[in-house]
């Protein structure tokens, strides 16, 4: 995979999944765009990244909020002059473990604010950007995304929403050089999971036919891989990695 001096825009990428998958692409020599709603850790993990190597910056952005998405992305022109990648990780959970009539309106806003029009923002203004070099974007979806998910009404709407929006952005910008693909993984282990009873963290794990939660790398090193030209005809897709989930 040839990541050398490409630029590459991550969101929530000061944790979790997305700073697992800004550490890989970074250390496979791309330019690394750290994005978070916190610009002080943005440019913390930023500062750390270029003392290891190859230039990253960090850039601090509320992606439901349509303007400092659009700034964002100005910002990443204007300090690189293109954008290859982008990795669309921003979400929220929100509230756990209440039915519909139990959710709260303020939960339902902010969870669709965030985890789905954040997408959409983001593919708004990233997708111009790619038109002349053209490029590759990978959305975070889950598991919620192709199935129900009791208790987690407005995320798990979220994330069908993504593969809704992924799937249409990739046949409307096929023929543009763009491929837009998403992935579903199931419960990762991730440092949020030290927020959980610890019974209910093996639950999680034990909902995986492999009986275990992801690990980060491996859902970064799948991220990398369709973000590469090694899945060079892959466009549209949602990828499951889920050790298994969906299978049941």
């Amino acid at each position: 995979m040839h990541f050398k001096n490409k630029v590459a825009v991550i969101t929530g990428s000061t944790a979790g999944i997305g700073e697992a998958v800004a550490e890989q692409l970074h250390k496979h020599g791309s330019k690394v765009v750290i994005v978070s709603r916190s610009s002080e850790q943005a440019k913390q993990k930023a500062k750390q990244l270029s003392s290891q190597g190859q230039q990253a910056v960090g850039i601090g952005c509320d992606v439901s909020q349509p303007e400092q998405v659009r700034q964002m992305i100005d910002d990443v022109i204007k300090h690189f002059g293109r954008l290859d990648y982008a990795v669309n990780n921003a979400g929220l959970t929100g509230e756990h473990g209440k039915n519909i009539t139990e959710q709260t309106i303020e939960n339902w806003d902010k969870v669709i604010a965030t985890s789905l029009s954040g997408v959409f923002y983001c593919l708004k203004y990233e997708i111009p950007q790619m038109m002349k070099f053209g490029g590759s974007i990978v959305n975070l979806s889950a598991v919620n995304g192709l199935v129900g998910i009791p208790g987690l009404a407005p995320y798990t709407v979220a994330k069908h929403g993504i593969i809704g929006l992924t799937q249409t952005a990739a046949l409307e910008f096929a023929c543009q050089g763009i491929r837009i693909n998403a992935v579903a993984p199931g419960y990762v282990q991730t440092p949020r999971m030290s927020e959980f009873p610890e019974n209910i963290v093996c639950s999680f794990a034990n909902s995986h036919p492999m009986k275990r939660m992801a690990k980060m790398r491996e859902i970064a090193d799948f991220i990398l891989f369709l973000l590469s030209d090694n899945s060079a005809f892959c466009t549209g897709g949602v990828y499951p990695i889920d050790g298994g989930y969906l299978a049941k």
